[in-house]
């Protein structure tokens, strides 16, 4: 038994919001640093160097605190955010639940963060590793594509990538800016405010969506330039749950979405063909977990909720699996195994 697993019942007992504040409270109190890169797992992708194919999802640093402590846990690089242009306290708590007998999550934040401003300057002041921001619009913005622009040109002197977040079910009407027409109209200005030599911008997707949509977005988004796809953020689906926060409003996350996300990422694989690089969230636990995103073509992985059950351990203890099934398959590099179950 870890000793996380021995401490978690104790920690549980807290509120999760508050469980998480105190998290980010320990780990400031560590060291930063980075993960040496792993010949087996080293991914060169959009001109940076992975040192592995594990990445921490945004959500968990929102405002750009412990980033660096987070790679020096396993993580081959981090994403902080969700940030927006202007601080704001997100939705009333309680909003954030653990549902344990699910292994899940549901949360219905609302982009809670201390604003760009703030996360800035630490941004700027961080040393290795590759850390990629994630940026959003404020609920109360009167031109949501104006705050996306905003964020762009604000963090993308700080950021070894931007992630433009359209798809998060807690700021009502979100998601309507995946619909083709108005996607259009935000990428044309998300491609403009990056101008040229910009970082990467990813794009992050619901996971509940109609093949004819996927079709849609994949299109816009090549069209448009960006650089990647991030399949999948929460969903807003309730599979088979058993705990008593089940029937909370807000984003579903853990398990239960390793299936959905699983089958929205191979439908954005067979809409792009492999045109475009796809990065994989959602229900990722494990090295076995990992590895059938990457077969199914994800290039990189993201996980977040599946830290809450399984400690800090987690990014490392992933890799080795990863790894072990790589040897077993005979890849000599993990970039070898992306698609293969497309072959």
């Amino acid at each position: 038994m870890t000793l996380y697993a021995a401490l978690r019942p104790i920690v549980f007992k807290v509120d999760a919001e508050r469980a998480h504040g105190l998290t980010l409270t320990a780990l400031k109190m560590m060291p930063a640093g980075v993960t040496a890169p792993d010949p087996m797992l080293h991914t060169q992708l959009f001109g940076l160097d992975f040192p592995n194919p594990v990445g921490l999802a945004p959500g968990f640093d929102k405002n750009a605190e412990v980033f660096g402590q987070m790679l020096r846990l396993g993580f081959g690089f981090a994403e902080v955010g969700t940030l927006t242009p202007r601080a704001q306290a997100g939705n009333p708590r309680p909003r954030l639940f653990r549902l344990v007998e699910d292994q899940a999550v549901i949360n219905r934040m609302g982009f809670n963060n201390d604003g760009q401003a703030t996360a800035k300057p630490r941004l700027a002041a961080r040393g290795l590793g590759i850390v990629g921001v994630n940026i959003g619009a404020n609920k109360d913005a009167a031109d949501r594509i104006a705050d996306y622009a905003i964020g762009v040109r604000e963090m993308a002197p700080v950021a070894d990538y931007l992630t433009v977040n359209i798809s998060s079910p807690n700021t009502p009407g979100l998601r309507a800016l995946q619909d083709r027409q108005a996607l259009d109209d935000l990428l044309a200005a998300v491609a403009e405010a990056r101008g040229p030599g910009g970082p990467p911008v990813f794009l992050k997707l619901a996971p509940d969506l109609e093949r004819s949509e996927i079709d849609d977005i994949v299109a816009v988004a090549m069209a448009r330039g960006m650089d990647a796809l991030i399949v999948s953020n929460t969903t807003l689906a309730r599979p088979h749950l058993h705990s008593l926060h089940c029937r909370e409003q807000g984003g579903l996350s853990g398990a239960p979405l390793k299936a959905i996300a699983l089958d929205a990422l191979q439908q954005f694989r067979a809409a792009s063909g492999g045109a475009i690089p796809l990065i994989a969230a959602g229900g990722i636990a494990s090295g076995a977990d990992a590895y059938a995103r990457i077969r199914a073509g994800a290039c990189l992985v993201q996980l977040y909720s599946a830290l809450v059950y399984e400690g800090p351990g987690l990014a490392r203890r992933i890799n080795r699996e990863l790894k072990a099934l790589l040897r077993r398959d005979g890849f000599a590099n993990v970039s070898e195994a992306v698609g293969a179950d497309l072959r």
